[in-house]
């Protein structure tokens, strides 16, 4: 199935009225977006460094071309890293970075609260009730503290495989296992929406066969909030094609919850082998882009952007890697190399999300009733007339409509 963009356009009809409430035809104003309605993501794991004061050469740029594009970041929760001593979070850096991308505008996802992998060592050996009592802790120290900063979470993370990993000795799997992954699903979101009621609370899953439906239907079934489903897509063996992500998205739209392709990534250099089922399985000493993987990668890229922002269903896109310098697996997944310089796909996506789906500052001028209307994508706008600037949303409410006094 095959969608347009109309369904993400919205009309403000805004009235300029003096001081006295009477409205003023023939006045010019300007207008122009401010931020997208639409989730426009990446990983800011990055910009933890710059964000709390550490010396980190290049990052400043690569701040600035990440904030041009991308309108929403997703920090690190992996609670082996968060807090690999017992006791001694990683809070403060973790607020300070979310901080800083608030100053810019910036909206904030935490990823994860619960997941079998990157654990802290000190919770192997321990009673499974003194760690499923942790885990609970954890989930309410992390999403209360950061409440009003970071109010979107990936709740829990690869489900269906979480009783059965067997990839390395953790606390959580036999916890999995012993629960059930139902009842690990409802532990993570009620905790989580009793800390912040305002949350936004996903379930995602790298696994999106009917294994991944059958599990969404039995947490459904039982009763848990589900805010949004999300659906990761790590493509290093090649772009899957509109045909295969679009029949992927029906799917799981049927279920009527929004969907968040919550990591994406597309490959700038030679593709991973397809006999290669776990992607974690491909070691390779340097994994270089080329200029026929950039360019590959460049039109893979707005194929993807252009079917998926085309979906009623899809709320959100995450990019997985801002850069290749320090990328997942070594990959050369980055819109801008690790030398600092945009890559085609850099561009394009900007292309996209700055230029075609955005309304640049333009002149509009009210008629005889004061009036003027605003079409554009959905999202936050601002108008400047004589002096006065006022903020608005473009919405898809048909009657949507703001007044400005001059």
């Amino acid at each position: 199935m095959t969608h347009g963009t109309e369904h993400r356009f919205g009309e403000t009809t805004l009235t300029i009225v003096d001081g006295t409430g009477r409205p003023l035809p023939g006045v010019d104003l300007t207008v122009e977006q401010t931020r997208h309605a639409f989730g426009f993501g990446n990983i800011g794991f990055d910009f933890i460094g710059l964000a709390n004061g550490e010396p980190d050469v290049g990052t400043e740029h690569l701040a600035d071309l990440f904030t041009d594009v991308f309108n929403t970041a997703t920090l690190p929760f992996y609670w082996g890293r968060f807090e690999p001593e017992r006791g001694a979070p990683d809070t403060d850096r973790l607020r300070a970075t979310a901080e800083w991308f608030r100053a810019r505008g910036t909206a904030l996802k935490g990823h994860p609260l619960v997941w079998h992998t990157v654990q802290p060592d000190w919770l192997l050996g321990l009673p499974l009730d003194e760690v499923e009592r942790l885990q609970r802790e954890r989930i309410r120290r992390e999403v209360t503290g950061f409440a009003g900063l970071v109010d979107t979470w990936d709740a829990i993370n690869e489900v269906v495989i979480m009783p059965v990993f067997d990839n390395g000795d953790n606390a959580i799997t036999p916890l999995a296992r012993a629960k059930g992954r139902i009842p690990m699903i409802r532990m993570a979101f009620e905790e989580a929406r009793a800390a912040n009621p305002h949350a936004t609370l996903l379930l995602n899953d790298f696994d999106l066969s009917s294994a991944y439906e059958c599990l969404i239907e039995g947490v459904l079934e039982a009763g848990v909030q589900i805010d949004a489903i999300g659906l990761q897509t790590h493509m290093h063996q090649g772009y899957w094609g509109e045909e295969t992500m679009l029949a992927m998205v029906d799917r799981f739209a049927r279920y009527g919850l929004p969907l968040h392709l919550t990591e994406t990534s597309l490959v700038s250099g030679d593709l991973m082998p397809a006999h290669i089922v776990d992607l974690n399985d491909h070691q390779v000493p340097s994994w270089p882009s080329t200029p026929e993987g950039e360019a590959r990668q460049a039109d893979d890229l707005e194929r993807h952007y252009r079917s998926l922002v085309g979906h009623p269903s899809v709320e959100a896109i995450t990019y997985w890697g801002i850069t290749d310098a320090g990328a997942w697996l070594g990959a050369p997944i980055g819109l801008v190399r690790a030398d600092g310089t945009p890559k085609p796909s850099y561009d394009v996506l900007r292309r996209l999300v700055k230029e075609e789906w955005w309304l640049g500052p333009t002149t509009l001028r009210t008629d005889e009733r004061g009036q003027v209307r605003v079409q554009g994508f959905r999202g936050d706008y601002r108008a400047e007339v004589r002096g006065s600037s006022t903020a608005f949303t473009v919405t898809a409410d048909d009657d949507a409509s703001a007044q400005i006094v001059v």
